[in-house]
């Protein structure tokens, strides 16, 4: 799908529709922790805020010996009044969690599906967009703009 750039709605749809394609292109074949860190610490770390995105990995004797970083194992999204955590499940998969900050103190933790972990991530990285031309410029290449 093939969308010109006009401005901060580049789909055509509205600011709404900005953020259901970007939570859609997040879900589509991402099942581990790994594949959202690469794209959020890859694709759209530039144009982010710096501090934003913070990765965990875990490095294995392997890793060490080869310089590598290791596998993300968790990804904490640091918005404007919450954090989006996703950690790697304990029989696999991922656990998603929404955190509700003040001043920067956690007053509230809730699990959440990674479905709508993705809609407030998508609707956080829209804020950032509309008022950011990189940013915005960042989703137009995730989305295929």
């Amino acid at each position: 799908m093939s969308m010109e750039a006009s401005g901060p709605d580049s789909s055509g749809l509205g600011p709404m529709g900005d953020v259901h394609l970007l939570a859609a292109t997040l879900r589509a074949d991402r099942a581990d922790v790994e594949s959202y860190a690469r794209v959020l610490s890859g694709t759209l770390a530039d144009s982010l805020p710096a501090g934003m995105v913070e990765a965990t990995y875990k490095r294995g004797l392997a890793d060490r010996m080869a310089g590598r970083e290791g596998r993300a194992v968790a990804l904490v999204v640091h918005g404007h009044e919450r954090e989006l955590e996703l950690t790697e499940g304990a029989r696999g998969g991922v656990e998603a969690q929404v955190r509700t900050v003040v001043r920067g103190i956690v007053i509230s933790r809730r699990s959440v599906a990674v479905e709508e972990w993705l809609q407030a991530l998508a609707e956080d990285l829209t804020r950032i967009a509309a008022r950011d031309a990189a940013a915005r410029a960042a989703l137009d290449r995730l989305l295929g703009s």
